[in-house]
């Protein structure tokens, strides 16, 4: 394409976020803003989703999303690129083109990559087992660059691996070969960086946090990368957030199992051979970044109903706070297994004693009596009326427990906090099998 630097700018991390985020790198006109949407556990919500409507099963904030965006597309020609089509991509694209000609977005063209052997709630025939309603495969970067070689101003795929959507834009304006295993590489690692959005300008940051979280003014990363493969890592001009030597490698060693071989549909990347040097305020430099042939087999995932789980959480003041806590939901077990109720699982903790590190503190051994202690009881259900049917006990506890009850965590207006729990398995299957199977659909508005 003869671009010397390409600007990727992050859009989101996580469903969830808010669309607000986006602003910093629309703001800073980078020539492409990718969302990753998806993650196993979002993942599963939208496979129930589009168990329960096979009109879902996509991010339903992808609506909004696209409105605050499309003006900066016709605007500046950034181009926007997300994986919010999850399991329903072709639903996720008539809603893009109904929202593009609401905006009045006439000439953009918006394109969905998917998977045409699955036929909404998915089907690898050897991935299918008890209880199992979909299944998922992660792509690859090239039906992304397939679809921009087609002009597209706004991409919507599937489940794509979260680095390829960072990938695709530098293998097609650099017109990377797909088996130029270092640059290929070097564009995974700008997908790792940027994927988990904040992460690497100071969000989650294990080190002087308080500097760095600015939650008026968060900036999202952008990867400046250049047609060699050098990347730098920065952020828009009066962000917040930091961009450091510290904050780039604590997110380029995040969800790595080994860093000598991180496993991508595209490439396998070895982060050890990875750079990484300041390179200004706010700017890192990462070179020298070195990949392997791809792996034969793409990753996918199946999900299975896998029972029924909620939770009662109670507060108790002091005095003997823990111990309120512990006998109240200690009599909901015995009262649960008195009544006949069958729990497969009962998980208890207490924050303030022994929440967030496992048991590692009795409550006798603390120096002090805490001021308060909230305790929390889960449990786990093959029906979905028993757990309804345990959560109804948490209601003896209101007027008939020990004193200092500060409240009971449940929904207002005594709504059910019962949830469906789906079971994630993963499984490998032969690329070639997938990728022939993926198509490429570009549409004009």
């Amino acid at each position: 394409m003869g671009t010397e630097v390409v600007r990727i700018g992050s859009g989101q991390g996580a469903f969830g976020e808010s669309p607000e985020l986006m602003r910093s790198g629309l703001d800073a006109k980078v020539d492409y803003l990718v969302c990753d949407s998806l993650a196993e556990t979002t993942s599963a919500f939208f496979a129930l989703d589009q168990r329960d409507d096979e009109a879902q099963g996509f991010a339903p904030d992808l609506e909004a999303r696209l409105t605050l965006a499309l003006p900066y597309v016709a605007a500046n020609g950034t181009r926007f690129i997300t994986n919010a089509g999850c399991h329903n991509p072709i639903r996720a694209h008539q809603v893009a083109m109904a929202a593009a000609r609401e905006a009045g977005a006439k000439g953009l063209r918006i394109a969905a990559v998917f998977d045409d052997g699955r036929s909404g709630s998915g089907g690898v025939p050897e991935a299918r087992g008890p209880g199992v309603f979909c299944t998922q495969v992660y792509l690859g970067a090239a039906g992304i660059v397939k679809a921009l070689t087609q002009g597209a101003d706004v991409v919507i795929t599937g489940r794509v691996a979260d680095a390829a959507l960072f990938l695709a834009p530098c293998v097609y304006e650099f017109g990377w070969n797909w088996e130029d295993w270092d640059r290929l590489a070097a564009g995974a690692v700008v997908g790792h960086v940027l994927e988990c959005a904040a992460q690497a300008t100071g969000g989650n940051y294990s080190g002087d946090w308080w500097n760095t979280v600015d939650l008026g003014r968060t900036g999202l990363p952008i990867a400046e990368v250049e047609s060699n493969g050098r990347v730098v890592i920065t952020k828009p001009a009066g962000s917040g957030g930091r961009v450091s030597f510290d904050t780039v490698r604590e997110q380029l060693l995040y969800e790595v199992h080994d860093p000598s071989s991180y496993v991508t549909p595209d490439v396998i990347v070895d982060l050890t051979t990875a750079r990484l040097a300041d390179d200004g305020a706010d700017r890192v430099e990462i070179k020298g970044t070195r990949g392997r042939r791809r792996p034969e087999h793409l990753r996918g995932l199946t999900f299975a109903s896998s029972g029924w789980a909620s939770e009662a959480v109670l507060t108790y003041a002091w005095p003997d706070a823990a111990a309120k806590g512990r006998h109240v939901t200690d009599a909901f077990i015995l009262l649960a297994a008195e009544r006949g109720l069958a729990v497969e699982e009962w998980h208890q903790e207490q924050f303030g004693v022994s929440g967030f590190g496992g048991p590692v503190l009795a409550a006798e051994d603390c120096p002090a009596d805490p001021p308060e202690v909230t305790t929390r009881l889960a449990w786990r259900t093959r029906e979905r009326a028993t757990a309804v049917d345990i959560e109804r006990l948490v209601g003896l506890a209101a007027l008939s427990g020990p004193p200092g009850l500060q409240g009971i965590g449940r929904r207002a207006r005594g709504g059910s906090r019962v949830a469906e729990l789906v079971d994630i398995q993963p499984f490998l299957v032969a690329r070639n099998e997938i990728e022939s199977r993926v198509r490429v659909l570009v549409e004009e508005v």
